[in-house]
C-alpha cells in the first residue's frame, strides 16, 4: 500500500549542508522498533561553532518539512555534530563579508530565516532541541523553537546581538519571556550574559541538563557551576566560593583533565522520544499546536517588521558588529563602544569614518 501513498515534500533534496538521518524508534526495552523512526536533523559547521550557512537554513527548512510529512517518523531530534557547540547563530564570517552593507540582501536572508523557525513550529511531530554545546544568539533562536530541550549540562545558553551590532528579534523577543519571565528575558536579550544549563533548567528555559564529563570513569557535574556569586567593585557578576579564585582554577584542573560522552544525553533524548511513541500521534500533534499558539502569536505578529529592521540595521551597527567580530583579533572583537557613542554623541554620521575609528586595532 505504501508504494501508492502521495508525497507531499515540495522537492527531494540531496542534505549537504546538514546531516539528515532517520534512527530505529526504541521501545520500552530499549530495542528498535521495525519500520519507526526519529529524525536526526544536525547542524554540521562544528569548526565554526556549527553557525549556519544561508545554504544551511534553505537545508534545515526542507529537513523539517520532510521529517513533517515522513509518516514512519515519530519525533525530531535537532542538535549538531561534535561536543562544543549546538549552534552560535548565523556565520558571521558570511554576514561581515556578504551581507555587510547590503540592508536588501540580509533582508531576502532573514526571510530564509523567519521560514526556519516557521518550519520548526509547524512540524507535525515533536521536536525535541539536543543541546549538545554552546546555544548562543541565533542558536537560541532556534532552540526555543522547538518544544523539548535536553542539554548537556556543560552547555550554556545566551544572547549576544547588543554586544555584536544587532537584536535578538529572531525569535529570543518572542519567545523567551514565555520560558522565564520579563525581568530574565530582559537580562539575558540585553545585557548578553551567559546562563549555565542548571541555570537554564531552573529558570524554566530547558527540560533537563544531563551530566556528560567523566572522570576516571565516572560521569560528574560540570565542575564549572559554582552557586555562590557576587558583585566585583565594577558590578559584574563573579562566580566562586571564595575570591581568590581557588576554587574554580581546581575545577578548571577537573574539566579539563576529563573525558566528554555525549551517551548519557542520548540516552535520555531516546528516552524522551520512546515516550513520544506510546502516545496517540494526532492527540500529540494537537497538543503541541495548542500549546506552540503562544509562541506564534509573538511571531506572526512580529516577524515582518522585525526583518524590515534588521536589514536596515546592516547598514550602521550591524555592519560595525560583524565586521569587528570578523576581523578582529582573538579576545578583542567588539567596536569601541566609548568611540561609538563619543561619534554618534557629536552628531558624526554612520560612514566608513565612523566604522574604520571603533573597529579593533
Amino acid at each position: 500500500m505504501s508504494k501508492n501513498l502521495i508525497s507531499h515534500n515540495l522537492v527531494e533534496v540531496d542534505f549537504k549542508e546538514i546531516i539528515y538521518e532517520l534512527r530505529p524508534c526504541l521501545d520500552m526495552n530499549g530495542q528498535p522498533v521495525k519500520g519507526l523512526y526519529n529524525a536526526w536533523i544536525l547542524l554540521n559547521n562544528p569548526k565554526q561553532y556549527n553557525s549556519y550557512t544561508t545554504d544551511a537554513v534553505k537545508e534545515v527548512i526542507l529537513a523539517f518539512r520532510q521529517a513533517s510529512n515522513d509518516r514512519s517518523v515519530v519525533a525530531v531530534v535537532f542538535t549538531a555534530v561534535g561536543d562544543k557547540a549546538f549552534c552560535t547563530g548565523g556565520n558571521t564570517k558570511e554576514y561581515a563579508e556578504y551581507y555587510a552593507g547590503r540592508p536588501l540582501e540580509y533582508k531576502q536572508y532573514m526571510r530564509l530565516f523567519n521560514d526556519m523557525i516557521t518550519s520548526i513550529l509547524m512540524c507535525d511531530k515533536p521536536v525535541i532541541c539536543r543541546v549538545n554545546g554552546m546555544r548562543i544568539a541565533g542558536g537560541q533562536e532556534i532552540g526555543m523553537a522547538c518544544d523539548f530541550t535536553v542539554a548537556s549540562d556543560l552547555a550554556v545558553f545566551g544572547q549576544a546581538g547588543p554586544k555584536h551590532g544587532s537584536a535578538p528579534d529572531g525569535g529570543s523577543t518572542d519567545f523567551l519571556h514565555l520560558f522565564v519571565g520579563i525581568e530574565r528575558a530582559m537580562q539575558s536579550c540585553t545585557l548578553c550574559e551567559m546562563w549555565s544549563a542548571y541555570e537554564a533548567k531552573n529558570n524554566g528555559l530547558i527540560t533537563e541538563a544531563i551530566p556528560v564529563l567523566k572522570v576516571d570513569g565516572k560521569f560528574v557535574r560540570n565542575p564549572m557551576v559554582i552557586t555562590d556569586r557576587w558583585l566585583d567593585e565594577s558590578g559584574a557578576v563573579v562566580y566562586g566560593k571564595n575570591k581568590s579564585g581557588d576554587d574554580r582554577a581546581a575545577a578548571k584542573e577537573v574539566l579539563t583533565g576529563g573525558t566528554v560522552d555525549l551517551a548519557p544525553l542520548d540516552k535520555y533524548v531516546e528516552s524522551l522520544c520512546t515516550k513520544m511513541m506510546y502516545l496517540m500521534p494526532d492527540c500529540v500533534n494537537k497538543t503541541l499546536n495548542s500549546l506552540r499558539k503562544k509562541k506564534l502569536e509573538h511571531w506572526d505578529r512580529n516577524q515582518q517588521s522585525n526583518r524590515d529592521w534588521l536589514g536596515l540595521n546592516m547598514m550602521t551597527e550591524a555592519k560595525a558588529g560583524f565586521r569587528a567580530f570578523n576581523e578582529g583579533p582573538k579576545g578583542n572583537r567588539e567596536v569601541d563602544f566609548i568611540k561609538l557613542r563619543t561619534m554618534l554623541s557629536e552628531g558624526h554620521p554612520w560612514d566608513d569614518e565612523l566604522l574604520n575609528a571603533i573597529l579593533p586595532g
